[in-house]
């Protein structure tokens, strides 16, 4: 198999697991539990705590564990949301993921208004718009993603923070998809807010973190213990909190290797320059130098994704037109759409996202097939 589909979700890492392996068997105490077996469990959360926080470049007391990213964009949302009533505002942009999109659509029912900041046909967010929507004497929230799912375009989150800092409102950063692919120190930035999925960077599943600046006003938004300093109700995930500290361990070290992920742009680059070079009317989709390094969104003119999918899926390889959660819909993504892509462009549009873990061999492979796959859909299926 040839997987090229790590920004749905990558491969747990072989220490992750053998991390987690204890408290998935006799390890299984309550964290919350006074007694001695209870407090190892205790040890082994706060030590994740401290590698995690050693990954965003924050204080460990910032930090509150997760079910997901979904959950801590939730989280984040509706926590500042209780404490700036009656402010009924918010700015976004036009290319989040749904688990920030669908929350605030909902939150629109309730009386809430959304402003959708534009971007360019690279996917870059409109900081002019950004200005005027910061003028709103409404304005309770400001919530941006770091790097974008589908593109890998990177947003300034130190220039969109400064203005939100200015302007006196909060700014909440999904970084789900930028976390232990870009170096950053949170507390240097002026973000108060973020969030991240352990699944994303050789993590496990079903576990996830916020990061909540500690001079930030926030209401939990799930009660029903004390547990996470009273910031997050339920008896913790103690096996997935573990792997997610692992994870992130790991994932500081690839960052501060410098060949770790050059290696991983190489081979990117290869990738994308060889199938445009191989495939006429093949289009880059978002800017080249400013995007994570794992991840190339490429447009096949005139075919449907799912069909390239489909075909790519029968030869082994895997890819995604998109957002995993948003898989099984016929329309271009919102994101394709909100740059003003031409539909031709958009309809054929692949993502390739690759990880440490991806080789040359496999980069070889996908040569080998996706140029194939493109000439026998031209030839049977044009739109």
């Amino acid at each position: 198999m040839i997987y090229l589909d790590n920004n749905a979700t990558t491969a747990v890492d072989p220490l992750v697991r053998e991390a987690m392996l204890p408290y998935l068997g006799e390890a299984y105490g309550n964290p919350s539990s006074m007694h001695r077996f209870g407090q190892e469990s205790r040890q082994a959360v706060e030590q994740a705590r401290h590698q995690v926080a050693g990954l965003l470049g924050c204080d460990v007391r910032e930090l509150l564990f997760t079910s997901c990213g979904t959950e801590s964009n939730n989280a984040a949302i509706h926590g500042v949301l209780a404490i700036r009533s009656p402010r009924m505002t918010i700015i976004t942009s036009s290319v989040e993921h749904s688990s920030v999109r669908e929350p605030l659509q909902a939150l629109v029912k309730s009386g809430y208004r959304v402003i959708e900041i534009p971007v360019d046909l690279r996917g870059h967010l409109d900081m002019a718009a950004l200005d005027t929507a910061l003028g709103d004497p409404d304005l309770a929230l400001v919530s941006i993603m770091w790097a974008n799912n589908e593109t890998g375009v990177v947003f300034d989150v130190a220039a969109i923070g400064g203005k939100c800092r200015a302007a006196g409102v909060p700014l909440h950063v999904d970084a789900v998809q930028a976390a232990g692919k870009l170096s950053m120190a949170v507390r240097d930035l002026p973000v108060d807010l973020l969030s991240v999925s352990g699944h994303k960077f050789h993590g496990p599943k079903g576990v996830g973190a916020l990061y909540v600046r500690r001079s930030v006003r926030w209401q939990p938004w799930l009660r029903g213990g004390p547990q996470e300093r009273d910031r997050r109700g339920g008896t913790e995930n103690v096996a997935g909190i573990v792997g997610l500290g692992k994870a992130a361990e790991l994932a500081r070290e690839a960052l501060a290797d410098d060949r770790s992920w050059q290696r991983v742009a190489i081979l990117r680059d290869r990738l994308e320059s060889e199938l445009i070079a191989k495939i006429s009317d093949a289009h880059v989709n978002g800017d080249p130098n400013h995007r994570l390094v794992n991840t190339t969104n490429i447009g096949f003119a005139g075919l449907e994704a799912e069909a390239i999918l489909l075909l790519l899926s029968e030869r082994d390889v895997c890819a995604s037109a998109g957002a995993a959660c948003s898989s099984g819909s016929l329309a271009p993504s919102h994101v394709l759409r909100a740059m003003r892509l031409p539909e031709r462009v958009a309809h054929g549009a692949i993502r390739f996202s690759l990880s440490r873990r991806t080789t040359d061999a496999d980069i070889d492979g996908a040569l080998a097939i996706v140029p194939g796959v493109i000439d026998r859909l031209r030839a049977t299926l044009p739109v």
